[in-house]
């Protein structure tokens, strides 16, 4: 029988210890656990110890022991090391659809998934100050309305925004509501889109979620499901620029050999390419769009549009009208 209440919960306030105040560089001797258990109103002798920690042991933790001057406890793996939380809080204030604030929270937390040393070292070389973040504080609620809907189903209805050169957003549709019906969600080029399909333009279509406001559930089920059969989130990213929408169409593009990484970055490793000497030669379906063309048109003479015809002399008409502002 537990002689104090606090005692029932000793093994939980136990593992917090071993999380939060040990790795692999810091342990803590059983002196030091039984004081931190103490914090917490809970009273330890040294036997008892020994066997919470084998206890521990059993339920999965990796408690080793170094013996020094001491004898030292430590949790020697925590649910992720240093570098897996590096990546993740990197990936968390390099997204431009949240917030600053909300950034700035799931840091936070992130940093709290290490040991107190871990989170201290990864505080100081987080670097947040004057990255492009959105304004848009509904940013949560819209990925957790959109994941729902998906889950269940469910059509939705949200207006949608852009920015013009007064900085003021300005509603799209005049200010109607888009009914969409969600099918996916993907994160293109730090920000986070909606793949939907839109049931007045009979076609799927794709919605940054940070320009997304007043998203609301429908009871209605979801339409198009025949356009999304064979879809695949990956193959529909590649084919975007700038997850700008247009007409899908296989291109023939002769590229310098220079380039042959910044292609197989692009496209990944499953593009075909033919070598054609100092040059080779590539077919991929793209989105045709005005930043598909200033991709390639960015390369200057070392790309050129093939094939077809038409896209080819979309490609040179923009060159000519970008050429005649500088001439």
């Amino acid at each position: 029988m537990p002689r104090l209440p606090n005692q029932k919960l000793k093994l939980i306030y136990l593992s917090e210890i071993m999380k939060e105040r040990t790795d692999r560089s810091h342990g803590l001797t059983l002196a030091e656990i039984s004081a931190a258990l103490g914090e917490y109103g809970i009273s330890a002798e040294r036997k008892s110890l020994y066997d919470d920690i084998e206890a521990l042991k059993l339920c999965g933790y990796d408690i080793r022991v170094v013996r020094d001057s001491h004898v030292r406890y430590y949790l020697n793996s925590h649910t992720f090391d240093s570098a897996e939380l590096r990546l993740l809080i990197d990936a968390v204030q390099s997204a431009k659809f949240l917030t600053a604030k909300k950034s700035n929270e799931l840091t936070r937390k992130l940093e709290g998934l290490g040991s107190r040393y871990e989170a201290a070292q990864l505080h100081k070389q987080v670097y947040s100050a004057n990255r492009l973040k959105t304004e848009n504080e509904e940013i949560y609620a819209n990925i957790s309305a959109l994941q729902t809907a998906i889950a269940e189903n469910r059509q939705l209805r949200c207006l949608y925004f852009e920015w013009n050169a007064n900085k003021q957003r300005l509603l799209r549709k005049n200010g109607d509501e888009y009914i969409l019906s969600p099918w996916a969600l993907t994160w293109d080029d730090e920000f986070y889109y909606l793949v939907a399909y839109d049931s007045e333009a009979k076609k799927i279509k794709h919605f940054r979620v940070d320009k997304m406001l007043k998203v609301r559930l429908l009871d209605e089920k979801r339409e198009g499901s025949e356009a999304f059969e064979d879809f695949d989130p990956a193959v529909y990213s590649q084919r975007l620029f700038g997850m700008y929408g247009g007409e899908a169409v296989n291109v023939r593009i002769l590229a310098d050999n220079s380039l042959a990484g910044v292609v197989l970055d692009r496209f990944g490793l499953n593009v075909t390419i033919l070598n054609r000497g100092d040059c080779f030669e590539f077919s991929v379906k793209v989105m045709i769009s005005p930043t598909f063309f200033a991709w390639v048109l960015g390369f200057g003479g070392k790309m050129k549009i093939l094939s077809p015809d038409e896209v080819a002399a979309q490609a040179a008409a923009i060159a000519e009208e970008a050429l005649a502002q500088y001439t």
